[in-house]
């Protein structure tokens, strides 16, 4: 069996190298003529997989290290009879610490308190419901929307022009969809954008056409008082620098870019795989999983529990880091060819980041307040000095 795969997939030869021989090639160099030995597909979300690129080829399975799956045709290629696996769920908790490290750096620039803002929430499927529950352990109001969720009945939700009135922060986490009574392509369009409450911050690690990048540009150009985090940009790898320029933190598509979210996604991929050739997965993340960036950390028992949850987020993940990687680049990068590549390599060569289940705190002495605040945030406490 023959394997092609993204080359930023990772542990493909400790999952995948006693299936069959692999071929490693850039996401977006992965075209019909790559696949003409190819038994399996594996991919991540910047190459777009459908029916006619795998015409006349040996393809059969096809997965997707990602949560998401816009970039593949599902319904043409399972017409065309091609199995298909996704990763859900595999880097919502990346996606979770993104969203706090924005918060948190917006609140230190604007000196308003992330933990009294409302998050508007759209979208409360794996990373959205995740996000939910993590900022309501927190002590953060939310308001959700989600109304494909909505029509099923579910409850607790509110329509999306009473949660752009009402959220102090709008969120999105919605898959790109186009067609259909909820199309959430230009989902935050002109109209939406231009009425966003005064002071409004907004973050978007969805999919970059879900908010209107151009008309979004407009509105920053004479609303100063938005504060916009954009991790995914409407014509990806192109960026807008003058959008980037006027957005408060600007990333190169890497919110979910955690070390483990990725070694999860290869890992329910791998299962996939197995199950769809009938044989038993005989191996499994624990005993593959790197320990690199694994940390304990001990607090003096009178810090005070904000600066402590401060603290602990930033240890695991800074936004600004990534915001100053991606500015580097587009200010080196004097032409649209060399930011592309540039946008492809930060993704590349991302660095170490683990995600807050890597941090070990010791709680003793800690007052509740700081246990749960650590807790809630997803470290692990234990009673060891």
């Amino acid at each position: 069996m023959h394997i092609v795969a993204d080359e930023n997939i990772p542990l493909l030869d400790g999952f995948f190298g006693a299936l069959g021989s692999i071929t490693r090639l850039p996401g977006r160099r992965i075209d019909r003529d790559a696949l003409m030995q190819a038994d399996v597909l594996l991919v991540r979300s910047v190459t777009r997989v459908t029916a006619e690129m795998l015409a006349g080829t040996p393809v059969r399975f096809v997965g997707t290290c990602t949560i998401g799956t816009d970039h593949l045709d599902l319904s043409g290629l399972a017409t065309a009879g091609i199995q298909l696996a996704s990763a859900p769920g595999c880097n919502a908790r990346g996606v979770v610490e993104y969203v706090l490290s924005c918060l948190l750096t917006l609140s230190e620039r604007t000196g308003l308190p992330w933990r009294e803002r409302v998050v508007g929430i759209i979208g409360v499927g794996e990373v959205g419901g995740r996000l939910a529950s993590t900022l309501a352990a927190l002590g953060v109001q939310t308001l959700l929307c989600d109304p494909p969720r909505a029509e099923q009945g579910a409850s607790g939700l509110v329509d999306l022009q009473t949660l752009l009135e009402s959220a102090d922060v709008i969120s999105c986490h919605v898959p790109l969809s186009d067609r259909g009574a909820h199309a959430t392509r230009h989902l935050l369009d002109r109209q939406r954008l231009t009425g966003l409450p005064q002071g409004a911050w907004l973050i978007n690690s969805s999919r970059g056409p879900v908010i209107d990048n151009a008309a979004l540009l407009e509105v920053l150009q004479t609303r100063p008082d938005l504060q916009v985090a954009l991790d995914v940009w409407e014509y990806e790898p192109d960026v807008d620098v003058r959008l980037a320029a006027l957005c408060a933190l600007a990333t190169p598509h890497i919110a979910g870019y955690s070390l483990d979210g990725k070694l999860r996604g290869t890992a329910q991929i791998y299962q996939a795989l197995c199950a769809y050739l009938a044989r038993p997965a005989e191996l499994h993340l624990a005993d593959l999983a790197s320990s690199a960036g694994r940390t304990r950390l001990a607090f003096d028992p009178t810090t005070e529990p904000d600066w402590l949850l401060s603290r602990a987020l930033r240890w695991v993940y800074d936004v600004r880091d990534d915001d100053a990687r991606l500015r580097e680049m587009l200010q080196r990068c004097v032409d649209a060819a060399a930011r592309r590549s540039g946008f492809d390599q930060l993704r590349r060569d991302y660095p170490l980041r683990r995600e807050m289940n890597s941090v070990c705190v010791s709680s003793e002495g800690l007052t509740p307040e700081a246990q749960t605040l650590l807790g809630a945030a997803g470290c692990e406490l234990d009673q060891q000095a």
